[in-house]
């Protein structure tokens, strides 16, 4: 069997931190369009959760566009898909549940080829990002949970609450006061 060189494990390594990449900007994309939804349907502080979750993946694109120029390669800018539009509350959080636990899957995998190919910086960043998307999907599966049993008693508790995030620049896990450790949300 043939030795693969540093360079091609180089890009083995750089392939998926693209891939990821192009799933963190799917997925900015898809919470942002949801955000707009949960606003303009008066559930404030569901948008307002659902923006800060967008930022933590805009976060996450740059960590990993970062990686891919310290490896020399070229960062994508196309979204790994097109978001899906006009969904309600009661679809939502199910929807991005799915979203975060495939993500998740896909990152371990991910992670597997920075061992694999001997690079352990990659690795870490997998690491820390998947902690955070874990936060993400033990959100959105709760909300969903609460919307499957209380349905809109639940709903009309979160109508007319404030959607405003300020100006500040932290996503949702850093408001959360967490650290990526499991059960900061």
């Amino acid at each position: 069997m043939a030795q693969t060189t540093k360079e091609q494990r180089r890009e083995k390594v750089i392939e998926v931190l693209n891939k990821a990449r192009g799933m963190e900007l799917h997925a900015i994309m898809q919470y942002m369009n949801q955000h707009y939804n949960l606003d303009n349907s008066d559930y404030g502080d569901m948008a307002a959760k659902v923006k800060l979750i967008a930022v933590d993946e805009m976060r996450h694109a740059e960590m990993f566009a970062e990686r891919i120029k310290e490896l020399g390669g070229e960062p994508t800018t196309e979204p790994a898909g097109k978001p899906e539009k006009g969904q309600n509350a009661q679809t939502i959080f199910s929807f991005d549940a799915k979203l975060e636990d495939d993500t998740i899957d896909a990152y371990n995998q991910f992670l597997l080829v920075c061992r694999d190919n001997g690079d352990s910086t990659s690795l870490k960043t997998f690491e820390a990002i998947i902690d955070e998307e874990q936060i993400h999907f033990n959100y959105f599966d709760n909300v969903h949970e609460h919307i499957e049993k209380l349905g809109d008693t639940y709903l009309a508790k979160i109508a007319g609450t404030p959607s405003a995030t300020g100006l500040q620049t932290q996503g949702f896990v850093a408001r959360q006061g967490s650290t990526g450790a499991p059960g900061g949300a």
